[in-house]
C-alpha cells in the first residue's frame, strides 16, 4: 500500500526521468532486494522521490554515497541502519536491509537482537562500536561527552561522522516512508 501513486515510466517529466534513470542505473541497481516492480515503477522510498526531483536527487545521491562511497564497512553500515529501521518501526526499511545485512554477512541472531531493539553480540571492536553508538544516537539524539570520546577513539572523527550521517539519513527514509504509507511487502 501507499498513499501516493506509482509513477509509470511512461507518465513521468523529463525531470522525474531523470531522477528515475540515476537511481535505476546506479551502483543501487544491483541491491538484492529490488528497487524497480515488474512494472517499471520504484518500490520503497524512491516513488516518493519523484514528486520533488531536485530534492529526490539530492537525497538519492547522498544514499548512494552512504551505501557505496564511506569509510565503515558494509556490515558495520547495515548494522546501523537496521538499528534506525527497529527503532522507527520501519517495515519496509527492515525488509530492505534485512536482506542486504544478509548479504554482507550478518547472522540471524543479530538480525534478531537488531529487530527486538537490543545491540548483538559481536567479536569485531569497531562493528560493537558502531552499533553501540547508533543505539545511542537513536534512543537520544546525541552522544555525551564521554560516549562521543569513546566513539572517537573506536572509530575516528571521519567514521563517526558517516556514522552520524547515515542514522540521520535513514531516520529520515523512515519518517518519508511513514508519511508516504509504504509498508513492508509481503
Amino acid at each position: 500500500m501507499s498513499r501516493i501513486p506509482r509513477i509509470s515510466p511512461a507518465a513521468m517529466t523529463d525531470e522525474q526521468r531523470s531522477l528515475y534513470d540515476s537511481i535505476t542505473t546506479g551502483p543501487r541497481a544491483r541491491n538484492p532486494f529490488g528497487i524497480v516492480d515488474p512494472d517499471g515503477t520504484l518500490a520503497g522510498p524512491f516513488n516518493a522521490m519523484l514528486l520533488n526531483p531536485p530534492v529526490g536527487d539530492a537525497l538519492q545521491r547522498l544514499g548512494a554515497a552512504l551505501r557505496h562511497g564511506g569509510e565503515l564497512s558494509d556490515r558495520a553500515r547495515e548494522l546501523a541502519i537496521l538499528t534506525v529501521a527497529a527503532s522507527r518501526e520501519s517495515g519496509y526499511e527492515q525488509f530492505a536491509h534485512e536482506h542486504v545485512g544478509r548479504q554482507v554477512g550478518l547472522t540471524d541472531e543479530e538480525i534478531t537482537a537488531l529487530r527486538e531493539r537490543r545491540e548483538p553480540d559481536l567479536a569485531d571492536p569497531e562493528e560493537a562500536a558502531v552499533a553501540r553508538t547508533a543505539r545511542r544516537l537513536v534512543d537520544h539524539g546525541r552522544l555525551t561527552d564521554e560516549e562521543y570520546a569513546d566513539a572517537v577513539s573506536d572509530l575516528g572523527a571521519a567514521k563517526l561522522f558517516e556514522l552520524s550521517t547515515v542514522v540521520g539519513y535513514y531516520q529520515l527514509v523512515a519518517m518519508q516512508l511513514h508519511v508516504f504509507g509504504v509498508e513492508r511487502p509481503e
